[in-house]
């Protein structure tokens, strides 16, 4: 294949120069495989970008997506519908955690967080508690790109070039500890009481009745694969409770069958008062993202404004866009009728006997699993972080393997659909990878 002329496009979240060089293009998917520019397959560790859970080139997929541009390519959402954002809607509520009663689409996860805190301000303020402004993170946390979500985001890389954000944000600590936890398989047992700091550090920092909502992802995912202590996000839900604070989980990396269940909020038996998902949702075919909120915020909404009024004034031009509709509907399809949360469980021993064979490699400092995903923390090289990932991440891609680098992390989470002899494959990969990386 001729190479294209690359001056044009500014790639994002990409060392532009560097891969320019060197640039590994992707021409074509199918099942657990991409093929590269060069005709070589590439085995997919990584899911896309942790999106493509039901494997690539679904033909339910596929086809939903051109009969639907045969039949209405674009509707405009405002003040207007069309049939299938309802039956989306529907097909989304009846698979999300119980509690969470209507969805509220859009076109990313970056989007979905940035109108779950929108949502979260403004329904205090209907219920006229405007007093409560204030929105809480954490560190090392990621919840997309768009000011929303920078502020309330913790890594330090994505915020130092924007330094004016939100204001009224604070940050709870992260809760990884190597130090208590390191190589732990599933929920780290130490650490719950990380969660007490909402109370004794940030309440009593922040008057209780200013703050509107505590935002977390129940896994840390573009940071490095960062789970939650036994018992520590319940910890969170109780005393958002207590402090009529509300709770909202980003669920854009961990919904739809990565962790081993349908959601995180499932699995760890937590239910949040928004959640925010993505990614998944369509199987990556086609942007799109939603909020699942409960009842009573909705109906708080319906009950504040007059009849004629726009109850919640924010949107996207491509909200619940048909293309997008048609996607969810088959992708949903697909998880229920292969089954594939039921799946990544039962894959899940295997996935972790392998990756935690890795144990005892040159430089591997910690290893974090639980269902469908892993983080392999190395050790830095002294003043040059980053770097050692980086190297690790080529070398796998030169032997036809994709992972995720972040940082000194690699990231593994491969579509649910993956076989015992992919995730050997994968993780020998790796580990050649780590013992050829001084």
């Amino acid at each position: 294949m001729n190479r294209p002329n690359m001056d044009a496009y500014w790639m994002p979240f990409t060392a532009n120069r560097q891969f320019k060089r060197a640039p590994r293009l992707l021409v074509s998917a199918d099942g657990m495989y991409y093929t590269d520019a060069d005709g070589r397959q590439v085995l997919d560790g990584a899911a896309g970008l942790w999106c493509v859970n039901a494997g690539h080139n679904r033909r339910p997929i596929v086809e939903a997506i051109q009969r639907q541009a045969g039949a209405l390519d674009y509707a405009p959402p405002f003040q207007m519908g069309h049939p299938l954002a309802f039956e989306a809607a529907e097909q989304l509520v009846a698979m999300a955690p119980n509690g969470l009663t209507q969805a509220f689409f859009v076109n990313s996860g970056s989007e979905a967080v940035e109108t779950a805190l929108k949502m979260a301000l403004a329904y205090h303020r209907v219920r006229g508690d405007a007093a409560r402004v204030k929105l809480i993170g954490r560190e090392r946390g990621y919840h997309g790109v768009n000011f929303g979500g920078v502020a309330v985001g913790g890594m330090a890389g994505n915020r130092k070039h924007f330094p004016v954000t939100l204001p009224m944000v604070d940050h709870l600590r992260h809760p990884l500890d190597i130090a208590k936890n390191a190589f732990s398989r599933g929920e780290p047992a130490h650490g719950a009481e990380l969660a007490e700091e909402l109370e004794s550090r940030i309440l009593t920092l922040h008057d209780p009745s200013t703050i509107a909502a505590v935002i977390v992802e129940p896994m840390q995912g573009s940071t490095g694969v960062i789970l939650p202590p036994k018992g520590y996000l319940q910890r969170l839900r109780q005393i958002c409770d207590k402090y009529g604070i509300l709770l909202i989980f980003d669920e854009v990396i961990t919904g739809f069958g990565r962790l081993g269940a349908d959601w995180a909020s499932n699995k760890f038996g937590v239910l949040p008062d928004l959640l925010t998902c993505a990614k998944g949702l369509t199987n990556g075919s086609v942007p799109m993202g939603a909020v699942l909120a409960r009842s009573a915020i909705y109906q708080a909404f319906m009950d504040s404004a007059p009849e004629q009024a726009i109850e919640f004034p924010h949107g996207y031009t491509y909200s619940a866009h048909p293309l997008a509709c048609a996607a969810a509907i088959a992708t949903l399809g697909v998880y229920r009728d292969d089954g594939l949360f039921q799946r990544a469980a039962e894959m899940a021993p295997h996935f972790e006997m392998a990756v935690h064979a890795l144990q005892g490699k040159p430089h591997v400092k910690d290893i974090r699993n639980l269902g469908l995903v892993a983080g392999i923390e190395l050790e830095a090289r002294p003043g040059e972080p980053g770097k050692r990932g980086m190297e690790v991440f080529l070398k796998c891609w030169e032997q036809g393997v994709m992972v995720r680098v972040t940082g000194d992390t690699l990231a593994v989470s491969p579509p649910l659909i993956i076989e015992a002899e992919h995730i050997d494959r994968l993780f020998a990969v790796l580990g050649q990878a780590i013992e050829q990386t001084p």
